[in-house]
């Protein structure tokens, strides 16, 4: 008999809660919430995007590993008080990744389904979001612009007059830190999916990519946007070199070639240079 599996359960409910706090307070104050209680209920737009892009993209690896016999757990939900109620979700692989074939396809079936759910996100909720003056925001935060997100609100909401500025809509916003969360998942360093998918490519010279990229984290992080030290700082701590698969001889076919330029020219898309800034 299958042990039920309860602290993935509270942990999916407990930030579920959390990421519809967060959605309700995109529309209402605090206060109207403690009057109306009710009012929660208008965060579920943003908590279910969120939910289901987080969801998506750790089931797959998740179904990934199943497939190539490694052991994995359950997603592990992080609820936080943070900006968007959570710290995000993952996976625990608990048996070795025996080939590369099988690195790049755990690596990349999260990056990829959580992206589709994404663009889904962004593509539904740019249409409800609105165009307000930026006149009087100076000294709130504005989120930074990916490749493709600048490119869907162009295309869907047109050439922004000057002096003013989009206001997402929360299934927009959901899709704008689905690409943000998939672009920091796929930075080809230490064990991230993009680790994976690059030490799958590139073998022992995995780490001294890692050791570039990161060092380019801190100079990003210098000059742009203070986040980008922390995160290098982490991926410092949690290490930078991966551990060898066993079967390293076995060559890659052309399917998971592709895989990988696929995942490329997605963390392309996305990657935001500055995320957030204070408009001024």
């Amino acid at each position: 008999m299958r042990k039920i599996p309860w602290l993935h359960i509270v942990l999916f409910i407990a930030t579920f809660f959390s990421t519809l706090s967060v959605g309700a307070l995109q529309t209402q104050t605090i206060e109207d919430i403690i009057k109306t209680p009710s009012k929660i209920i208008d965060g579920l737009p943003f908590s279910l995007a969120l939910m289901l892009i987080l969801l998506c993209h750790e089931l797959s690896h998740y179904i990934a590993s199943r497939k190539h016999r490694v052991k994995a757990t359950l997603p592990y939900f992080i609820p936080a008080p943070t900006l968007i109620g959570t710290l995000g979700a993952f996976i625990k692989i608990k048996s070795p990744i025996t080939t590369r074939e099988a690195l790049i396809d755990i690596g990349a079936s999260g990056p990829i389904a959580g992206f589709i759910v994404s663009l889904l996100a962004a593509i539904i909720g740019l249409p409800l979001s609105k165009i307000i003056v930026a006149k009087g925001l100076e000294g709130s935060l504005a989120l930074g612009d990916s490749l493709l997100f600048s490119l869907l609100s162009r295309l869907i909401l047109g050439e922004l007059p000057e002096s003013y500025d989009v206001l997402l809509h929360p299934i927009a916003f959901a899709g704008w830190i689905g690409f943000f969360v998939t672009a920091l998942n796929l930075i080809p360093v230490g064990q991230l999916d993009g680790g994976h998918i690059a030490y799958a490519l590139l073998g022992g010279r995995h780490e001294n990519v890692s050791k570039i990229l990161v060092l380019s984290m801190l100079i990003l992080g210098f000059l742009f946007w203070e986040g980008w030290i922390i995160w290098a700082l982490l991926l410092i701590i949690l290490g930078l070199r991966h551990p060898p698969v066993m079967y390293w001889e076995t060559p890659l076919d052309s399917r998971r070639r592709l895989i990988s330029w696929i995942t490329t020219i997605i963390f392309i898309l996305t990657f935001i240079p500055v995320p957030f800034k204070v408009m001024m």
